[in-house]
């Protein structure tokens, strides 16, 4: 049985990593005005708001399974406080802080209204940390870390997200400049 919550973590933390880099690349797509005509924006900001939280939701499922597995040595205090964990102490504590900081950026997101402009930009960007942190936490923690196919896998995570944020920096700056 303790096989089945080992896969069942490593599953769930792969698909929280991608839903998070698809959500953070939805988001700076949207933020940059590239996401063409063919559909509203309203599609493209739901579509955003879901993968974000859909990457929270298996963030929680990843914290579960790692508590429900006994050979993994993490209880709940290793999960809530950063640099608590018997071994892999940093490991861990980049998967911590990524966590929370995924709870920050979608717990604010709901109620944007009550947050000037530049704070709520400023705690929506953190997210971005959060997905450096969580890619960190599976390279350095995760039992498949040293797999040519993870090592590639972070390696495209990584190449899209720089992406979307390249588009997002250069297309703002080029129509700052056309103004």
């Amino acid at each position: 049985m303790t096989d089945l919550w080992w896969f069942l973590s490593r599953a769930t933390g792969i698909v929280a990593t991608i839903l998070a880099v698809a959500a953070l690349a939805w988001g700076f797509f949207f933020s940059s005005r590239n996401t063409g005509t063919r559909l509203r924006p309203a599609w493209w900001l739901d579509l955003h708001n879901w993968l974000g939280g859909l990457a929270l939701v298996f963030t929680a499922a990843h914290l579960l399974t790692v508590l429900v597995d006994r050979g993994s040595g993490i209880g709940v205090i290793q999960i809530l406080v950063p640099n608590t964990a018997p071994a892999r102490t940093w490991p861990m504590t980049w998967g911590v802080i990524a966590t929370y900081l995924f709870a920050v950026v979608v717990f604010t997101s709901w109620p944007r209204r009550r947050f000037t402009k530049p704070v709520w930009r400023v705690l929506h960007l953190t997210s971005v940390v959060g997905v450096v942190l969580a890619g960190l936490h599976a390279y350095q923690a995760g039992s498949d870390a040293r797999l040519l196919a993870t090592r590639i896998g972070l390696l495209v995570a990584t190449a899209v997200g720089t992406y979307a944020l390249g588009l997002r920096l250069f297309g703002s700056r080029r129509r700052a400049a056309s103004r």
